[in-house]
């Protein structure tokens, strides 16, 4: 790190990481895995359209989000500004991915002829997503487009960091909701008898709550958050001298 010394990660760090990707794909994989053993697979001009949802849905909101939220903390030494970007890259791929999800799952209502946005469900996704899309608007205001000044930043930081924490515990909720609905659709009483889909479903519900308590408790570890770099500390001091009146060094 120019200006200074790396900082030391800390040693149990990178295997919660390894941990959570591990969780992470694992997901993804059984996603899939569900989807072409018991729903068919996936075809966007089928009856098999809406199944693009569901893995459209845990690849953006879930594990997209879970590992943008990751960003400050696996690439604790590079530059804050290339932080940055990956951080927004990372969440505007998991918004485009959840957007590809919304379009199939109305899309194959309308063509049914099903009605739309009348479950639990539903509303919690609706909800998910525009905040969704909301706290990046606004996080790309602030954080990336050139202008919003070091104090509004500053002021607004701990806002996104919450937001962001608890949208992805929302999309993590959603997803369970979502996972339960097909299930009572698709098996009906049948469920009950621990048809072989129920219970790889319900293994699926799991890895979805296994892997938002690790990508939360990741961030969670105040001793695991990105230190500040030493320009990132001047810039912070200088601010402070100017509007408080403090020296430097009364941080």
């Amino acid at each position: 790190m120019e200006g200074g010394a790396a900082a030391t990660t800390p040693a149990a760090l990178p295997y919660y990481v390894a941990f959570s990707q591990l969780l992470g794909l694992t997901l993804v994989a059984m996603t899939g895995a569900w989807l072409g053993l018991y729903r068919g697979g996936i075809a966007w001009e089928s009856d098999l359209q809406f199944n693009a949802h569901p893995l459209c849905m845990v690849i953006g909101l879930i594990f997209l989000q879970g590992n943008a939220l990751l960003v400050y903390r696996v690439f604790r030494n590079e530059a804050k500004r290339t932080t940055k970007v990956l951080h927004g890259l990372l969440h505007i791929f998991a918004l485009v991915i959840a957007l590809v999800g919304l379009v199939a799952v109305f899309d194959y209502h309308r063509k049914k002829g099903y009605a739309d946005l009348y479950s639990l469900h539903s509303w919690c996704g609706i909800l998910v997503f525009v905040l969704y899309f909301v706290q990046w608007l606004v996080g790309f205001s602030f954080f990336l487009f050139p202008g919003a000044s070091f104090s509004l930043r500053s002021r607004y930081r701990p806002q996104h960091i919450f937001f962001g924490a608890t949208i992805f515990l929302l999309s993590v909720g959603t997803a369970l909701l979502g996972l339960k609905e097909a299930l009572l659709f698709n098996l009906g009483g049948k469920y009950s008898a621990f048809e072989p889909e129920g219970v790889l479903a319900n293994v699926l519900g799991l890895l979805l709550v296994c892997f938002g308590g690790a990508v939360l408790y990741i961030l969670t570890r105040a001793d695991w958050k990105r230190p500040s770099q030493a320009e990132e500390q001047a810039l912070s001091m200088d601010f402070k001298t100017l509007t408080e009146g403090d020296s430097p060094g009364s941080q």
